[in-house]
């Protein structure tokens, strides 16, 4: 990955760490504010001023606590609803609204609305987990399959989608899934280091997972390696380069629906070492259109043009008068060292110990954006049969990719020709 620039350069002069570490003016029990946003303070405090006690709420007003503590648990319980699949946090959370409803009758059917709506969600992701359990128990090399059947009845993708346009589309519809299924907690627990001074086993630290945030890091590699894969396996050089410019006009819809994600993944697979050595294929291609969509996800200056039109993107989606124009999926891999960037470049307290709210107000609202984008739906009507060709149909391993390029075009020196010879003696089988 390119490198990132200074964490200082990544926000701008109006942004939060010209102040990082300055001193607030106004405070009120150890919490300070500017301009009514808490910008530190320490951890007692926040305490303090949180939890409920006599003088917040007498025994007497229990009714006025009911509907706030409800109202926390149904936001709680729809925004991160993963905390729940520990079955202690599950339990604590029926209890607490047992309680709830207990006390008041007219709660009891919120509470029941609550529960049953977080099973739901809770129940979808456990079928979705099995559903990628089971495509990649399935999958398998390309390479075996060429051995066992004949390349001429073999399927490539311009059979199963002769339309780039409808793949993109298609493409789309894989992204927005996977990324539906990503809980904001993930990019929290992916970053989160244990406190070695922690012994507390009996914690809830093993009840967060980061597999659904997984699973779509491995989609965009699977994707890098389906595109190399079609265009190495062709036999005549005419189908090869056809291929590229196919994967060329797929990358260039991707970039208009505002799929950023898939483009950069076909980008990727095309700028493969075995695909960007086939020189005799690359010279039948008309590459100006790649040109323009590389330039566009040029890394350079940090991403500068992606970034520019990201926002174009995000921009486009505040205003869109429908879903298509909704649409913004993010270079995932980017989102994700930007946020960790974040986490890293500052620290969680100030040198006073306060608690650095500034630092959390910024990962919120990077998440909080992602969280906006993913939700949209999908306007593109679904097609079963391209789906499960992308999803499954099996891909070449990195020295499978190598081989198919070397018996398209020949190695070139001596280091080329002795890894080919050793590919085919350890792949084929033959010298």
């Amino acid at each position: 990955m390119p490198q990132t620039p200074p964490f200082s350069a990544m926000f701008d002069s109006s942004g939060y760490n010209r102040n990082l570490y300055q001193p607030a003016d106004d405070s009120c029990g150890g919490l300070y504010y500017h301009d009514n946003n808490l910008l530190s303070g320490s951890l007692e405090a926040l305490i303090q001023h949180l939890v409920p006690n006599v003088d917040y709420y007498p025994d007497n007003q229990i009714r006025k606590i009911a509907p706030k503590i409800l109202q926390l648990l149904t936001e709680w319980t729809e925004t991160f609803p993963y905390d729940f699949r520990d079955e202690r946090m599950m339990r604590n959370l029926k209890d607490l609204a047992h309680r709830i409803a207990s006390g008041e009758e007219t709660y009891r059917k919120n509470v029941q609305q609550m529960i049953q709506c977080l099973i739901r969600k809770l129940a979808a992701l456990s079928q979705y987990e099995e559903v990628l359990a089971k495509i990649s128990s399935t999958s398998t090399d390309r390479l075996t399959v060429l051995k066992t059947k004949p390349q001429s009845i073999q399927r490539d993708i311009i059979t199963v989608c002769s339309d780039p346009y409808t793949l993109a589309q298609q493409l789309t519809h894989i992204e927005l899934e996977r990324l539906n299924y990503i809980g904001p907690e993930e990019f929290v627990q992916a970053f989160v280091q244990k406190d070695p001074l922690d012994n507390d086993k009996s914690c809830y630290s093993e009840r967060k997972k980061t597999r659904n945030l997984e699973a779509y890091v491995e989609w965009f590699n699977r994707l890098s390696y389906l595109v190399a894969t079609e265009i190495c396996m062709p036999v005549k050089k005419k189908h090869r380069a056809r291929m590229i410019e196919y994967f060329i006009d797929v990358a260039r819809e991707c970039f208009n629906i505002g799929n950023f994600n898939s483009l950069m993944a076909i980008i990727s697979g095309m700028n493969m070492s075995p695909v960007s050595r086939l020189k005799k294929t690359w010279a039948k291609v008309k590459t100006a259109k790649f040109d323009v969509l590389e330039h566009q996800m040029d890394p350079s200056s940090n991403f500068y043009n992606y970034r520019t039109a990201l926002r174009g993107a995000a921009q486009r989606s505040l205003t869109a008068h429908s879903s298509r124009e909704k649409i913004v999926i993010p270079f995932f891999s980017l989102l994700i060292k930007d946020i960790y960037f974040l986490n890293e470049g500052c620290a969680n307290r100030l040198p006073n110990g306060h608690v650095n709210f500034e630092k959390f107000w910024e990962l919120a609202k990077q998440v909080s954006e992602f969280m906006t984008w993913k939700q949209v739906e999908c306007p593109f009507e679904r097609d079963r049969k391209i789906l499960q060709y992308l999803l499954t149909v099996p891909v070449f391993s990195e020295d499978a990719l190598y081989l198919a390029s070397y018996e398209s075009e020949g190695p070139e020196n001596h280091i080329e020709k002795d890894r080919w010879k050793s590919l085919r003696s350890n792949l084929l089988g033959r010298v």
